[in-house]
């Protein structure tokens, strides 16, 4: 986040209004808590940098090498590809400002945008957020970017810079919004290719974390419909956090054990695809994985649906059909792996942290994706 800029003297202007004239503090912009928020968060922004991270915090823009020809660094690429995206949290925010729980929206904002990034086969590098508020208070601020900050750490990328717009006009009190951009790099030859996606390959699927990022206004609606409690320990859940808590627990991050899977295989390319399932479920998201002459068959019940989604179907009267179209109901992203490797490929993500599932197969089609 830029700070304003600051000068040792200060320059009179004569017969250029007065003591009582307008200032841009008394129009809702309070320019010292936007300087506050960025001392708060230096030490967070400095725990995510890295060598390849250059220039000054505070600068009008953030610097980053890329380690290309370059001996000095862990990495050299030969044909790099820059791969970008940009996302937000969506409604999810909504709850957060509401109930006050402001550290883990920054974290959620990295994982939409690292987990779309790690579907092309890309190595995240650098992140910037954008945060746009009603008013800045700054150990609130800080705390939502504090929680960024965690995201980059935990997505292993640096976070060199970012927006905080202080905005009474567009905001209502205590409402706000974030929004992130990654870049991350990838070799040419190792970009993940939709079209070498074949019959036979494996799906193996990834938990999520419950809700993630996506859905919140079916969720919130549901929570208005059935008049449930936010605050309250819902038993039918089986956790003793508050609803509101569960809810706004954290987009996992993927982004770690992807790139340390995809690097172990440094000639043989096993994995001939990937998806991030994000709003649209498994059928609008493993779907953007394949080309039109194959189909994703999915076979329920290869996995378990943690016990949120059964309480939301239930208060909310909503179809299957339906939860399976929005919700990602348990897995968070899903990779296709030649059939001879996903024994291994499974092993490897299990010593890398995760708990994988077989969940399914290629098998000839149209792009489309089928449950069975």
């Amino acid at each position: 986040m830029k700070p304003a800029k600051k000068s040792k003297k200060r320059t009179k202007v004569s017969g250029r209004g007065s003591k009582s004239g307008l200032t841009y503090a008394g129009s809702g912009v309070d320019i010292e808590a936007g300087d506050a928020v960025v001392d708060l968060i230096k030490p967070a922004l400095r725990r995510t940098h890295n060598a390849r991270v250059m220039g000054q915090h505070g600068a009008f823009a953030g610097m980053f090498r890329l380690d290309y020809n370059e001996a000095l660094f862990k990495r050299n690429y030969r044909d790099p590809v820059l791969v970008a995206c940009t996302d937000g949290v969506g409604t999810k925010v909504k709850l957060a400002a509401d109930r006050g729980i402001l550290d883990t929206v920054g974290i959620d904002c990295v994982a939409m945008n690292v987990n779309d990034l790690i579907v092309q086969g890309a190595e995240p590098l650098f992140f910037l957020d954008y945060l746009g508020l009603s008013r800045v208070d700054p150990p609130e601020t800080a705390k939502i970017i504090e929680g960024v900050a965690r995201g980059c750490e935990i997505a292993g990328c640096s976070l060199i810079g970012g927006e905080c717009a202080e905005m009474p006009d567009i905001y209502e009190p205590g409402d706000f919004d974030v929004a992130g951009f990654a870049v991350g790099v990838v070799e040419l030859s190792r970009a993940v290719d939709p079209a070498r996606v074949e019959p036979g390959d494996i799906l193996i699927g990834l938990r999520s974390s419950g809700v993630h990022s996506n859905g919140f206004s079916l969720v919130r609606k549901i929570v208005e419909h059935a008049s449930l409690d936010l605050d309250a320990v819902h038993p039918e859940l089986d956790d003793e956090r508050t609803l509101a808590e569960v809810l706004l627990e954290p987009t996992r991050i993927y982004a770690k054990p992807i790139v340390k899977l995809l690097s172990s295989y440094r000639v043989k390319k096993v994995v001939s695809g990937m998806a991030h399932i994000t709003g649209g479920g498994l059928p609008g998201n493993l779907n953007r994985a394949l080309h039109d002459r194959v189909a994703a068959e999915v076979k329920l019940g290869s996995w378990e649906i943690p016990t949120l989604f059964d309480f939301l179907q239930k208060h909310g009267g909503v179809s299957d059909e339906e939860m399976m179209r929005v919700f990602n109901m348990g897995i968070g992203y899903v990779l296709i792996v030649r059939p001879t490797f996903a024994d291994a490929v499974m092993r490897k993500l299990e010593r890398f942290g995760e708990e994988p599932v077989r969940m399914g197969r290629i098998v000839k089609g149209k792009g489309d994706v089928r449950f069975r």
